[in-house]
């Protein structure tokens, strides 16, 4: 395992940097980054202090920060000290730049100003927690998402996800044997979606949850034959219903969301062809 330190440094959140040097790292091997996350940089005084740590921890630097003389002394005393100093944006921007004929604001955290999109968000994340694990049936049409699966396929994990992305998203969790909420057998509006495992990796999961409740493990809810069953009946009621599925067995949450988010805007582009087609005629 190599090991390295790791300095992220930018004028606003941070969140950017920070998913794109997990998502570069992630492309290699038996490595082990110590992370320094430094955000809202945007001082000379808060960049020294970045600085001291970047000498004290010699590694990568990696940066968002729309300043020139910020950006320009971060570079020169990494320069100074033999370290990679990476702009993660700025090719970005340099290309945009150049096809828009626009140049750019250079206003930090931009991204996250209290603008519509901003409170649509919080809106989705308010909704989605209201409708978690079959809570508040009774105005499922206003959801965008729905989520149907057996227990701990994630459902939760990958609404609120979901959420963050300005979706409002509910889940419904499917039991066997129990008849699922009327409200969800009429819905309209929403994209309904069902979430499916392997049996041997719900069996493992559930295993898991029951070991950190300090709960008995010979229930049902383990039981490998039971387990079949409640997959397979769950997979017929979404043949049944037409609902596209997800097998989640190999897929984390953030993969899964995107496929649901894949399979929506599918959707969406297909009622506009039918509702074009209805108007030409």
């Amino acid at each position: 395992m190599k090991e390295f330190h790791l300095h992220l440094v930018s004028d606003s959140t941070g969140e950017t940097v920070s998913s794109v040097s997990r998502a570069a790292i992630a492309q290699f091997d038996a490595v082990q980054a110590t992370e320094h996350v430094w955000p809202l940089v945007r001082t000379k005084n808060q960049l020294d202090k970045v600085l001291a740590s970047i000498k004290l921890n010699p590694g990568v630097v990696m940066y968002t920060i729309v300043d020139k003389n910020l950006r320009d002394t971060l570079k020169a005393e990494c320069l100074k000290l033999s370290l990679p100093c990476i702009p993660v944006l700025a090719q970005i921007i340099s290309e945009l730049t150049t096809y828009l004929g626009i140049e750019s604001s250079a206003l930090p955290g931009r991204q996250h100003e209290l603008d519509e999109k901003y409170f649509s968000r919080v809106n989705a994340v308010n909704f989605t927690l209201a409708h978690d694990d079959g809570q508040a049936t009774w105005d499922l049409e206003d959801a965008d998402i729905v989520v149907v699966g057996v227990s701990r396929t994630s459902k939760s994990p990958t609404c609120v996800y979901l959420a963050h992305r300005g979706f409002k998203a509910a889940n419904v969790p499917f039991v066997g044997g129990c008849p699922l909420p009327a409200e969800l057998e009429e819905l309209k509006k929403p994209f309904v979606v069902g979430l499916t495992i392997s049996p041997d990796r719900l069996i493992q999961i559930r295993k898991t949850r029951l070991q950190s409740l300090k709960q008995e493990e010979d229930t049902e809810y383990v039981d490998m034959e039971h387990i079949i069953a409640e997959i397979n009946e769950a997979k017929r009621l979404f043949l049944k219903h037409r609902w596209p599925v997800i097998d989640v067995t190999r897929r984390s949450v953030e993969e899964t969301a995107a496929n649901i988010i894949q399979f929506f805007h599918e959707q969406m582009e297909r009622k506009l062809q039918e509702n074009s087609k209805t108007h030409d005629f």
